[in-house]
């Protein structure tokens, strides 16, 4: 295969996927890494893909913010397990912070029926799903809704974050890398997600490993903010232990 062709079928593959990695096109091409990684400062120079670490995505995806109803049905298996796992991290009789967010719904929804929680959320989604739990105080943090995460967001969210201080926070992102640390495309979004992360004593992610390597436009904080990620085991071995370099714990699902 030529290099415009195997360019080319990059290009599809990143489209389709949203990402695509080094080591992974190396052995689907049976070609070298550093053949791949040309081929990709060469999509790179064209505009058509961006370079983040380990590999590219696609140009325009640093603001593409799928809507929920699209992110429920992406990486399902993962962000189930994700959920699953993140049970145990949760206090006794303790206080938490659920975030928006597909993973953090299932979250939500996985949360056991003994379970004695105090929870706080600005998610609509998450609290829907808890509003009739026998045995968890809800606490709803208002403000203007976000058609796309059904979540509130400005003054209102941010005032309602700070006066509280929970034992866990559960946090999404729609991107983490080790150099762009933890972003999102709505800066609203992400004053919001700052706010909860000063309002907990433990900051526990939740992402699946698809979203390691990207990076979106607000920037709401780094890896070190995080005390541990629950991800997949798509994260390579390689990768977490980077990730644990710069102070976090990983947990691949």
């Amino acid at each position: 295969m030529y290099a415009p062709e195997r360019q080319q079928e990059i290009l599809r593959l990143a489209r389709e996927g949203g990402r695509v990695d080094v080591l992974s096109l190396a052995e689907e091409f049976q070609v070298t890494a550093e053949t791949v990684r040309r081929d990709l400062r060469a999509l790179d120079r064209a505009g058509l893909v961006r370079r983040v670490h380990g590999g590219a995505i696609p140009a325009g995806r640093l603001d593409f913010e799928p809507d929920l109803a699209e992110r429920e049905s992406t990486a399902a298996d993962e962000k189930d397990r994700i959920a699953r796992a993140a049970i145990a991290e949760l206090p006794s009789d303790g206080s938490v912070i659920i975030d928006a967010g597909s993973t953090a719904a299932r979250f939500a929804a996985a949360l056991p029926l003994e379970a004695k929680l105090t929870v706080v959320t600005h998610a609509l989604p998450v609290a829907a799903r808890l509003a009739d739990h026998p045995g968890i105080a809800l606490h709803l943090v208002g403000g203007r809704v976000r058609h796309r995460t059904r979540a509130a967001v400005d003054a209102w969210a941010l005032r309602g974050y700070g006066e509280i201080k929970a034992d866990v926070v559960f946090l999404a992102t729609n991107g983490f890398s080790l150099d762009g640390g933890l972003t999102t495309p709505d800066l609203a979004e992400g004053a919001v997600k700052s706010a909860m992360i000063a309002a907990a004593r433990r900051v526990v992610l939740l992402a699946d490993s698809a979203k390691f390597g990207r990076e979106h436009f607000a920037r709401f904080g780094g890896l070190d903010d995080v005390d541990l990620l629950i991800t997949d085991t798509g994260l390579s071995p390689q990768d977490a232990l980077a990730i644990e370099r710069q102070g976090t714990e990983v947990a691949r699902a």
